[in-house]
């Protein structure tokens, strides 16, 4: 009968993997973030809109003049505006864009 050889397990430091996982780059003293020079002509948000009630935001991210290939792209617009705002975001402003993240899936799915 023969015996399986054990593979060595290579311990993987968290310290290490959490340094690599950082997306702010700190170069020529400042910070960089990715999402900052993030730019597209696809989506065409009214200023503002962020600002509104949950009910407008889910309707018009929902609309074509806005969210051209439907209310998926909406949803991920309004995904990256939550987390492009990150800390600085009241937590009071979070709730709503939250509820709009609902009506827009609610949205979502009646138009399955």
């Amino acid at each position: 009968m023969a015996v399986a050889k054990k593979s060595p397990i290579k311990k993987i430091s968290t310290k290490k993997s959490a340094a690599k996982k950082s997306t702010s780059h700190a170069s020529s003293g400042g910070t960089r973030k990715w999402s900052a020079k993030v730019t597209t002509d696809s989506t065409h948000p009214d200023e503002g809109l962020f600002k509104k009630g949950a009910a407008t935001i889910a309707r018009e991210l929902a609309s074509k003049e806005v969210s051209p290939k439907g209310p998926g792209s909406g949803m991920r617009m309004l995904t990256f505006y939550i987390n492009r705002a990150g800390h600085n975001l009241p937590e009071n402003r979070k709730k709503v864009l939250e509820r709009a993240k609902v009506l827009l899936k609610d949205r979502m799915e009646q138009e399955k």
